[in-house]
Parts: C-alpha cells; structure tokens; sequence
C-alpha cells in the first residue's frame, strides 16, 4: 500500500489508491502541524477572551454554554 510520511510533522499518509494518497498529501501540506506548533487551526487574541455571541452566552435557565 503507497504511503507518505509528512518530513515536518511525522505523519503517515497512506491509501490504496495513488491519485487519492496525492490529494491527501496536498490537504496535508496546507495544514500540516509542524513539529512543536500550535494544535489549533482557530486563534483568539488573548485580549479578547469574552463571548462574541452574548445573546447565546447562557443558556434558558441562565447557566453559561460554554467553560472559561
């Protein structure tokens, strides 16, 4: 079975079918993780911590949605 092995990250790519191994290696390399990076695709600004949707911050009994 063809496999890739990502030189960045260390991640093994591996299909069956050539062509679909080669667009995966694509998808990977625009969101590859290098070695010690960030493991999130969002970033928030540190100075802007408070909900960006404050009508839906709590739910109907007034508990909040999401942990902080």
């Amino acid at each position: 079975m063809p496999e890739i092995i990502c030189p960045d990250c260390g991640h093994r790519l591996f299909h069956e079918n050539e062509t679909t191994l080669k667009i995966e290696e694509t998808i990977h390399s625009k969101f590859c993780r290098k070695e010690g990076g960030t493991h999130s695709f969002m970033h928030r600004d540190l100075e802007h911590m408070e909900t960006f949707d404050s009508e839906r911050e709590n739910d109907t009994s007034g508990d909040p949605i999401l942990k902080k």
